[in-house]
């Protein structure tokens, strides 16, 4: 063999190795990857389904098709069986709770109440109910992904099922697996953002706070039945 032929040779081989290299190494940083996703995804279950409550501050964004509307925020408390109230400061006077079977969205200024199976309702707060204790995010999402954040890590995840009213979430999990920050992407074009603060597990909640009773004289829009029974 002449010495270009080796010299040529030498180069392929040399190539080969590069090659081989990139793909082994591009294997373990997906393998890797994997890893991580998994154990934040851990992380995060572990954390809300071994509490028995929370309670926390929300700031609460929504836009769609690119018109937004004013900012919501208040307090929001949840407890296990799924149980939650949301207590909004902003705007005033507004409430939505879930008893573990039914929802109630009542709004003061207008005096009317909403109320609607938990099961049924495709309202975005709903499925927070469950964080407590059914927490199963590779049962409802796919195609993880993650990126860092400024106070934590980003971890994002498509709807599996076309029926959820959601196409695309991202949450911001912080170093001890607490979500700050909650993005839901709609499948009519919405965008619906939640910043949470002040996160407290296990706090002694009462049952009370998650049971509604109907002020009086309020305008009920009944989907099971309340106005005949209730009213």
């Amino acid at each position: 063999m002449g010495n270009r032929a080796v010299v040529a040779l030498a180069k392929r081989c040399r190539r080969l190795a590069r090659l081989f290299s990139v793909l082994v190494g591009g294997a373990s940083v997906l393998a890797a990857t994997e890893a991580t996703v998994d154990q934040l995804i851990q992380q995060v279950e572990s954390r809300y389904n071994h509490a028995q409550t929370v309670s926390l501050g929300f700031r609460e964004n929504y836009s769609i098709l690119g018109h937004a509307r004013p900012g919501e925020a208040g307090t929001l408390t949840l407890r296990k069986q799924g149980k939650m109230r949301w207590d909004y400061t902003q705007p005033a006077g507004k409430l939505f709770i879930s008893d573990g079977k039914s929802v109630f969205l009542y709004t003061a200024k207008d005096n009317r109440v909403e109320k609607i199976p938990l099961r049924d309702t495709e309202d975005i707060r709903a499925p927070l109910a469950f964080l407590l204790g059914h927490l199963d995010l590779k049962k409802e999402f796919r195609d993880f992904e993650m990126h860092a954040g400024e106070r934590g890590t980003w971890l994002e995840g498509a709807a599996k099922s076309d029926r959820a009213p959601y196409e695309r979430i991202a949450m911001l999990v912080a170093a001890d697996g607490s979500v700050e920050q909650l993005k839901v992407i709609g499948r009519d074009g919405s965008n619906l953002e939640f910043h949470f603060t002040n996160e407290r597990i296990n706090n002694p909640v009462n049952d009370e706070l998650f049971h509604f009773t109907i002020p009086a004289g309020a305008q009920v829009v009944d989907s099971v039945g309340l106005a005949a029974s209730e009213r």
